[in-house]
């Protein structure tokens, strides 16, 4: 930990350093293109040490395994059987809380935002780059088969979604100001409390809070604003574009827009995303679908070599759990379940149950990894891209995988690209938000110093390489499922309890 903070003090200070300067260029044409690179050069040691911390790995059939993947694959697997297959039983009840009329939405509810927009929220947060980057960075280290092990990891993971969501609403606060505060801190801190261990509650919602703000600068934040600075540098020239080296200058556009969102709170947030998803969603899973029927006559190669990298004989050689790992990796980061991000936006929602959120939270996993996730994966097999895609990093593979059939489909992926990051990053601001104030207090300075931090760093990470993003990312993000789970294991028989007194009230009625 000491490492940690040492190398990211010396970025910091390397950084800021840098800024003065820019105030002595007479143009935009003069800024220094080399800035970029001293940005990543001071990131690295960040990285190493923080993915060195958290990725221990242990050697499994000769794969080194991170023992946080079996972290949460297990906690997934437990849940669903603990709740008796809630994620397969229960879904349409998911969708028809979601279409409740409005007649049945009763005003004296509490809270601030509605289910939609709630749902809207968390998957703005969980549909970003981990869908196009993500899967893409998957398929070309652990092959086509990641996928199967994806949407396995998403299906299963719909169980530890609804545990987390259900107890963030369970053990939500109401601020002075009517405000609603929620989230494996608060649920880690009051839980345990109630049992007898309020220091160790205290310490669980801390270090998840910690965690919960390197995740959204880092994930949330810098990997999203770099991957959308790449793809817009593509589609404008390439290394000859303006733009290229330049990438804290796309941040400055961005941190803008971000501000003007985030000032608004989660009210502001849940409005913008609501509109934005749909929207970003139709967009690009149309754009998918479009190529996949272009190419409808190689769909059934493709999901045969997709099964085949994932059981076949092939994967028997150690491409096998090469292809778990990159999966359940890629996976995790893609829907966060196990995180516990999520949870918070979802604990300002208007209801009188928490385990109907709960179950309206499920349906995030799904949208996410077994819908969308599915959709770029047979972009890029049916594309056969993946097979040459040495040297080729993320959002680039899928953006080939695109433009293979139809020429200007890298335009409109640029498009979703940029609205996913957006709506990643302003989703995100929120969670990390939250965190900050649970540890300084709810406080309009804690408030505005967090947004005005979080909006810098949106500056610092068009201009970081992605490798060293990844890391960065992977580590803090992965870091919280060490403390939220420990907490959704010991308090899920309280949950079981009102789980199973809400089914037998739906029974009734």
């Amino acid at each position: 930990m000491t490492r940690f903070l040492t190398a990211f003090s010396a970025f910091l200070t390397i950084v800021f350093a840098n800024i003065p300067a820019f105030a002595q260029q007479d143009g935009i044409e003069d800024l220094p293109a080399g800035f970029d690179q001293r940005i990543d050069e001071a990131f690295a040691p960040v990285s190493e040490a923080a993915l060195n911390t958290v990725f221990y790995s242990v050697d499994m059939l000769g794969q080194s395994v991170p023992l946080v993947l079996i972290w949460l694959v297990c906690a997934s697997v437990f849940f669903t059987f603990y709740f008796g297959f809630a994620n397969i039983r229960y879904f349409k009840h998911a969708i028809d809380l979601l279409r409740e009329p409005t007649k049945m939405k009763k005003k004296d509810k509490k809270g601030e935002i509605s289910r939609l927009q709630a749902l809207s929220t968390s998957v703005s947060g969980t549909v970003g780059l981990g869908n196009i980057a993500g899967v893409a960075v998957a398929i070309s280290v652990g092959g086509p088969g990641a996928m199967v092990w994806m949407i396995l990891m998403g299906l299963f993971g719909m169980s530890t979604k609804f545990t987390e969501i259900s107890l963030a609403v369970k053990y939500r606060h109401v601020n002075k100001d009517g405000d609603y505060s929620g989230g494996p801190m608060y649920y880690l801190r009051d839980g345990f409390g109630s049992m007898g261990y309020k220091k160790l509650g205290w310490f669980f919602g801390a270090f998840f809070s910690l965690c919960c703000i390197g995740g959204a600068i880092g994930g949330g934040n810098m990997f999203q604003v770099n991957q959308a600075f790449q793809q817009f540098v593509n589609v404008t020239g390439g290394e000859a574009s303006f733009m290229a080296g330049r990438g804290w200058l796309f941040g400055v556009v961005v941190a803008c827009l971000v501000a003007a969102v985030i000032i608004g709170g989660i009210k502001s947030i849940a409005r913008t995303a609501e509109k934005i998803v749909p929207f970003m969603a139709v967009l690009y899973v149309g754009a998918a679908l479009f190529v996949i029927l272009f190419n409808y006559d190689a769909v059934p190669e493709a999901f045969g070599i997709i099964f085949k990298s994932a059981f076949g004989v092939d994967a028997a050689a150690g491409g096998f759990f090469g292809a778990i790992i990159q999966g359940v990796r890629r996976a995790a980061f893609s829907n966060e379940a196990g995180l516990g991000s999520a949870s918070i936006a979802h604990a300002a929602v208007k209801t009188d149950s928490h385990v109907s959120q709960g179950i309206v939270g499920m349906l995030e996993p799904f949208i996410d990894t077994v819908v969308i996730c599915t959709m770029t994966a047979l972009v890029i097999v049916v594309s056969g891209v993946y097979v040459d895609s040495s040297g080729v990093e993320g959002v680039d593979l899928t953006s080939r995988a695109f433009g293979e059939h139809i020429w200007f489909f890298p335009y409109i992926l640029a498009l979703s690209v940029i609205l996913f990051a957006f709506s990643t990053m302003i989703a995100w601001s929120y969670y990390g938000l939250k965190s900050f104030t649970y540890i300084f207090g709810e406080t309009k300075q804690a408030e505005i110093t967090f947004k005005v931090l979080y909006c810098l760093f949106v500056i610092i990470g068009g201009g970081a390489t992605m490798g060293n993003i990844i890391n960065f990312m992977d580590a803090a993000i992965f870091a919280m499922t060490i403390p939220n789970i420990i907490g959704l294991y010991v308090l899920a028989p309280k949950l079981k309890q009102d789980f199973t007194a809400y089914i037998a009230k739906k029974k009734k009625t």
